[in-house]
């Protein structure tokens, strides 16, 4: 059974920084690219940032480039998301992803 279980959200000023974590189980995640996609309140899930398997290559949305860094721990089974000077637009619910899987997300509150 395929679980992705997300944790590291909260509230936090603008500025700031987070971590968020992803603790997978069920398959093979050292095989496995991963996601990190994001939804705010009354828009569409967007995909944030993606790594490759090895954790050699990344990809990010403009909005984050500069300010997050995706990477892994395939030792641990984890991805992670280091969020970084974080904005109120960055407010949303994250999730971690693979192919059809994803979490149950966290939530990012960036408010002073």
């Amino acid at each position: 059974q395929v679980q992705l279980v997300e944790s590291g959200g909260g509230l936090v000023q603008p500025g700031g920084s987070l971590r968020l974590s992803c603790v997978v189980s069920g398959f093979t995640f050292s095989s496995s690219a991963m996601n990190w996609y994001r939804q705010a309140p009354g828009k569409g899930r967007e995909l944030v940032a993606a790594i490759t398997s090895d954790g050699g290559n990344a990809v990010y949305d403009d909005s984050v480039r500069g300010r997050f860094t995706i990477s892994r721990d395939n030792a641990n089974d984890t991805l992670y998301l280091q969020m970084n000077n974080l904005k109120p637009e960055d407010t949303a619910v994250y999730y971690c992803n693979t192919g059809d899987s994803w979490g149950h997300g966290t939530q990012v509150t960036v408010s002073s």
